[in-house]
């Protein structure tokens, strides 16, 4: 067997271990009661980040668009209480919020990544070091981000009856989804120097 097949079978391989690595996390995710708000925390987002950045972006949108599939079935059995409101609402809109948001927090973490470290073979550890915390820190934001959008978009009057009166914009970022990103926000900025040690030997190997 050629190198080159050898590393796409490599590859697969630990596409396959990630996307399990996902469902896991996300399951386990599920049982953590919401803090502050209606919307569960995540603890996915740092297997998704790593794939991204050792396979690509496609590989990153895969691995998010996993991470969307276990969110939308959570919504659909109650695991998320809050996603189960927006199920019964629309289940539709529900899910289109899942997979968008799922699958960009994977996809442009990625493709950060590649574009601060451009195309050249050789990159400085420096650069590298910069695009995996880029990376890592984005993925929250792109997460929370595209959530919040949606629901402005598609469930304004859920988003105002959970407000019960209050701001909404401040009920947004306190009480919904902001005590839920500062901690995810939290856990991949702790452990960005961890992410940058795994990328740098797991890319060793595949090289």
């Amino acid at each position: 067997m050629r190198t080159s097949a050898k590393q796409k079978t490599l590859r697969i391989v630990q596409l396959a271990l990630l996307v399990a690595l996902v469902v896991a996390l996300q399951m386990v995710s599920a049982l953590i009661p919401p803090i502050g708000g209606m919307v569960s925390i995540t603890l996915t987002l740092i297997p998704v980040v790593v794939g991204g950045i050792l396979l690509g972006k496609r590989a990153g949108a895969i691995l998010g668009f996993a991470f969307g599939l276990i969110v939308m079935i959570n919504c659909m059995v109650a695991l998320d209480p809050g996603g189960n409101v927006l199920w019964n609402a629309n289940p539709f809109f529900t899910a289109l919020i899942c997979f968008v948001k799922g699958t960009a927090a994977g996809f442009v973490p990625a493709w950060l990544y590649e574009l601060i470290c451009g195309k050249a073979e050789k990159v400085g550890e420096g650069r590298k070091f910069v695009a995996t915390v880029v990376a890592a820190l984005t993925a929250p934001i792109v997460n929370t981000g595209l959530f919040v959008c949606g629901m402005f978009l598609l469930f304004k009057d859920i988003l105002y009856a959970w407000a019960d009166g209050a701001n909404v914009v401040i009920y947004v970022l306190v009480g919904l989804a902001g005590i839920n990103f500062l901690v995810e926000f939290l856990i991949n900025t702790i452990l960005s120097p961890a992410i940058v040690r795994i990328t740098a030997v797991v890319g060793k190997r595949l090289k």
